[in-house]
């Protein structure tokens, strides 16, 4: 393997690649935001376990009777790594996210391989080695590269299948590529807006033998992954695909509803700064007139989520790659003699910025406090904790994750309004105590002593440096310090 790295133009593209994503699962525990943990982690682990977290599943008792709207594939994906893990005698939260960050890590590299081999393809080895130190090292990937954000997890499906495209015209590479966008599209179903622009292409050049061939393969995976699947989980096919059509025809456009119409196209230019975000940008849209095959698909997806209410910055992140090879390779095709020099300055001042952004996200604990505040609570001797979340400092306090407890029986009791009664219900009697923020936390804790008067300091749970930062930055963002006192009760109660 050393070997093939020394004799490939790329080696120390893909070996920088690797050694920063280890980094970044070595010393990037935690989760980035709600939906990459609670959405994928907290279901899928809990599951194995003989919970239902979310409460997904049919014959839960607190299902409402018809789908959420998640597709099941990527969580599948988890469900099956867990129960293989716990299989096998791992079931430490710690060590499984650690295997879970180095397994996505692994994953992201096939983005780097298949995204130089793309650009090498459509132009030369240069163009792809730009690409190739480009995505190897770009300040947000390494990091979101070991989440579990299904915008990214679906990325590798659709690079490598976008690869076997263009690899040669034998009729196979066109069925398995349909069928890695199908796995992609089942992973995050908005990736369907992507295959539709790939198939949009061969229809438009009447290409009907390849259009026929990747349509079917995306409809086989889809249908395998979501029609079977489904039919086994609710009785009828699609459910979950329905389900969130019709939760989004419903409620979907009011939810977190974004007016900036141009959000996206800053996101796409922010991520490499200024000047050369600008630049990038200028390179894309040049590209469709060689390039028109990755164009379409990729600016058919970047229209379809700017006019779509729901806009967050994450969900551009599943086309950044093609961004980068099209913004790369357009820019290449205007570069004349007089321009380039202002890409050599643009160069350089997006390295120097990028070296510094990425030293900070690879060494990122993001949600260091809320993590190892339950992960306090692992194996304990409790059980079925009752705990109360006590912000009444700030008025709020955050979800917590009960996977890096374990005790997906515990229940949470919480206290933001400072008028309310120390216990919210006086018929209550808690096992610990979470106080988030420092603010008048000794005079809160007094309070509270004197109703547990055998009540300990159990763990004291800081934010992450770059948490703090992003607090100061923006307020919203409660990367609040807690401490987690333990009660007492049930011992002096016995």
């Amino acid at each position: 393997m050393i070997d093939a790295l020394k004799k490939s133009p790329y080696g120390l593209i893909l070996l920088a690649a690797f050694l920063v994503r280890l980094i970044a699962v070595i010393f990037s525990p935690g989760y980035g935001m709600h939906d990459d943990h609670f959405l994928i982690i907290e279901s899928s682990s809990s599951w194995v376990d003989g919970y239902d977290y979310n409460n997904w599943l049919p014959w839960s008792p607190n299902n409402p009777g018809h789908p959420h709207g998640h597709s099941f594939t990527y969580v599948g994906f988890n469900f099956l790594y867990f129960g293989l893990m716990k299989m096998i005698g791992v079931t430490d939260p710690k060590t499984l996210m650690l295997i879970n960050r180095f397994l996505h890590a692994l994953a992201s590299m096939i983005v780097v391989l298949y995204s130089i081999k793309i650009t090498e393809k459509l132009s030369n080895v240069q163009n792809a080695k730009i690409v190739g130190w480009l995505l190897a090292l770009l300040w947000i990937l390494p990091f979101v590269s070991v989440r579990n954000l299904v915008e990214i997890a679906t990325v590798p499906w659709l690079v490598y299948g976008v690869w076997l495209l263009l690899k040669n015209d034998h009729r196979s590479n066109f069925i398995l590529a349909g069928l890695m966008a199908g796995m992609a599209v089942s992973f995050r179903y908005q990736i369907g807006v992507f295959a539709i622009g790939v198939a949009g292409y061969y229809f438009l050049k009447m290409e009907w033998q390849k259009f026929l061939l990747f349509c079917t393969g995306v409809l086989v995976m889809f249908t395998l992954t979501q029609g079977l699947v489904d039919y086994f989980i609710w009785g009828y096919p699609f459910a979950e695909f329905l389900g969130y059509v019709f939760y989004n025809m419903t409620e979907g456009t009011t939810y977190l509803p974004n007016n900036n119409y141009l959000m996206y196209f800053l996101v796409l230019i922010g991520c490499f700064f200024i000047p050369m975000g600008i630049l990038m940008m200028w390179g894309f849209i040049k590209s469709y007139k060689k390039y028109w095959m990755l164009f379409l698909p990729t600016l058919l997806f970047i229209l379809f989520h700017t006019l779509y209410p729901n806009r967050q910055e994450r969900f551009i992140l599943s086309i950044l790659p093609f961004f980068i090879i099209l913004g790369v390779l357009g820019y290449q095709e205007l570069m004349l003699k007089k321009k380039e020099k202002i890409w050599k300055v643009s160069m350089l001042v997006f390295w120097m910025f990028n070296t510094i952004f990425l030293v900070f996200s690879v060494t990122m604990y993001s949600k260091k406090s809320r993590v190892e505040a339950m992960y306090s609570l692992y194996n304990n001797e409790v059980g079925n904790e009752l705990i109360l979340l006590e912000g009444s400092a700030d008025q709020r306090i955050s979800m917590m994750p009960k996977f890096y407890s374990k005790s997906w029986h515990c229940e949470f009791v919480e206290r933001t309004n400072p008028n309310l009664s120390l216990k919210v219900n006086d018929a209550l009697n808690y096992d610990y105590i979470f106080f988030f923020d420092d603010k008048d936390l000794d005079k809160r804790i007094d309070e509270y002593k004197k109703l547990y008067p055998k009540m300990r300091l159990h763990k004291k749970s800081h934010p992450s440096l770059i948490d703090k930062m992003l607090r100061w930055l923006n307020p919203r963002n409660a990367n609040e310090y807690i401490e987690v006192w333990e009660t007492n009760y049930r011992t002096v109660n016995k």
